[in-house]
């Protein structure tokens, strides 16, 4: 077999050989990125249209969130959760106010928060619904995607994220998304919260049905169940507004926050709800080490106020509108056959007759521009928010030119 040529290859090579692969990247390295562009270790730069699952709403390498991690690094990084420190107390404050809430649990990652949720619905249905102890149930969407620990991956729908995982953690009933009827149908007594994505982010960037999301929110408000946001990949300003449920004038009991809420230089999450729902802990029954430590909150902070602004949350709305003019030129003509999303997020099913989405995300990539696929023919669009329309453009002519 004749050894690797290149930078790439080698490297590849090495990471094949010493890591699990529990994933299958296109085969690049990226070595430098700016903005909505990377570099790799040849040198060749690639427009990112993914944005790291909307973990890099802001752009790789911002300047504001880079000097504000590098300010902190400065002073004080970690003071675990023993003590106090100079940073918490805002964090809290300013991230509580942009949700509209009382408070803010923090945790690192976004499978994190989700775990975190289950734990505070389970203990605000025992301590304050009533539920009998041991009961408690939590209805949830099929096709969701919330992470993949053993709990969360207990109420997938997903086989390939569920197999060979079990025993399964019991306490879930799953619905049809989108279904109000069998939503109503599966809540009983012992319900303490239902828990979904305003927009499945993994399953295609689906789209819930007009009304959907209202119809969650009074059924839970009728029930006395927590309605739970999975708001980690939709939220901080990707559909063009700081929370996807606001698209139907709706707030949830609690939101879930993650991926962009840590810029794309540390992972920061956090459970936010009102008092009468986080009030539920007392000291040493929840906790992370690393939750809300003084670097995290510090690029957290910083966040928080770019969005406090509204202009990315504007951005995302203009950018978006266009990119959904062009995507759905493409609908009908033997190319795509649906796109959906809203903001700067697409999910474009590609006609199979043009191949899988890894042969279309492996031919744009030979073009420089990054997407990513998921399950067989979709494709998932979600650049950062700081993309110029010119840049769009021409990401947007490499796919129709990859399409014919």
């Amino acid at each position: 077999m004749e050894p690797p040529v290149t930078a790439t290859e080698d490297l590849i090579a090495s990471a094949e050989a010493h890591s699990a692969h529990n994933y299958h990247p296109l085969p690049l390295v990226v070595a430098s990125a700016e903005g909505a562009w990377m570099t790799d270790v040849e040198g060749r730069r690639y427009l990112d249209m993914l944005a790291g699952y909307s973990a890099l709403n802001f752009g790789h390498g911002n300047r504001r969130l880079v000097e504000a991690a590098k300010k902190q690094l400065d002073r004080v990084t970690l003071t675990s959760r023993a003590f106090h420190h100079d940073r918490f107390a805002e964090f809290c404050a300013r991230l509580a106010a942009l949700c509209g809430k009382d408070m803010v649990l923090p945790m690192n990652t976004g499978a994190e928060a989700v775990e975190t949720a289950v734990k505070t619905a389970r203990k605000w249905g025992y301590r304050v619904k009533g539920v009998p102890d041991g009961r408690a149930r939590i209805v949830v969407a099929s096709d969701n995607f919330h992470g993949r620990t053993t709990t969360i991956v207990s109420f997938s729908t997903d086989p390939e994220a569920r197999a060979d995982y079990g025993p399964y953690t019991p306490g879930f009933d799953i619905v049809p998304y989108g279904d109000l009827d069998a939503l109503r149908e599966a809540v009983t007594d012992d319900t303490v919260a239902v828990l979904i994505e305003p927009i499945q982010g993994e399953a295609g960037v689906l789209v819930p049905p007009p009304g959907y999301l209202p119809g969650v929110r009074e059924l839970t408000s009728d029930y006395n169940v927590l309605f739970i946001a999975d708001e980690i990949q939709s939220g901080l300003g990707r559909t063009g507004r700081t929370f996807a449920c606001e698209h139907e004038g709706v707030v949830p009991d609690v939101y879930l926050l993650g991926k962009a809420l840590g810029g794309g230089v540390v992972p920061v999450s956090a459970v936010v709800a009102n008092a009468d729902v986080l009030g539920v802990f007392r000291p040493g029954e929840h906790g992370s080490t690393f939750g809300g430590n003084p670097l995290a909150c510090a690029v957290a902070l910083e966040v928080v106020a770019m969005l406090e602004t509204g202009e990315f949350q504007q951005r995302a709305t203009e950018l978006g509108d266009h990119l959904h003019a062009e995507l759905g030129l493409l609908v009908g003509s033997g190319k795509v056959t649906e796109v959906r999303g809203r903001g700067l997020w697409a999910g474009v099913d590609i006609d199979p007759a043009q191949g899988t989405g890894r042969e279309i995300s492996e031919k744009l990539m030979d073009l420089g521009v990054l997407v990513k696929d998921t399950h067989g023919s979709t494709i998932r669009i979600a650049p950062p928010l700081v993309i110029s329309k010119e840049d769009l453009d021409w990401g947007l002519d490499q796919l129709r030119a990859v399409l014919g």
